[in-house]
């Protein structure tokens, strides 16, 4: 079992810049990759920013050359550095775990979200 939490989240104006982090505990050693999600309302949830132990990192193109995400090991840490933020990018933001099994198969363990509002 693997448990996320986020935070960071608030209210931000459009231009501005907001730090979301993701904390893992549990079996955080079977872990392949984290990321953000987001969803809006009246949206789907959406793909924001992945990155696997191995370094590997997607972006969501919405979101390329504004937003960073980084991982943090010795803390178990997934940070969102959001900058240039636009009211599109209002949503609340879940962290996400994958954790492979058998073949080709995952689990994704979920946090809470946290509420991003961005607005003048």
């Amino acid at each position: 079992q693997v448990q996320v939490a986020e935070s960071g989240g608030g209210l931000v104006q459009p231009g501005g810049s907001l730090t979301l982090s993701c904390a893992a505990s549990g079996s955080i050693f079977d872990i392949s990759a984290m990321g953000w999600y987001r969803q809006a309302p009246g949206k789907e949830r959406e793909l924001v920013a992945t990155i696997t132990t191995g370094g590997s990192i997607n972006y969501a193109d919405s979101v390329k050359g504004r937003f960073t995400i980084s991982a943090d090991n010795t803390k178990n840490t997934v940070v969102l550095q959001m900058n240039s933020l636009k009211p599109e990018d209002t949503a609340v933001y879940y962290c996400n775990a994958v954790v492979p099994y058998g073949l080709g198969s995952e689990y994704h363990y979920w946090g809470q979200g946290t509420q991003v509002i961005v607005s003048s």
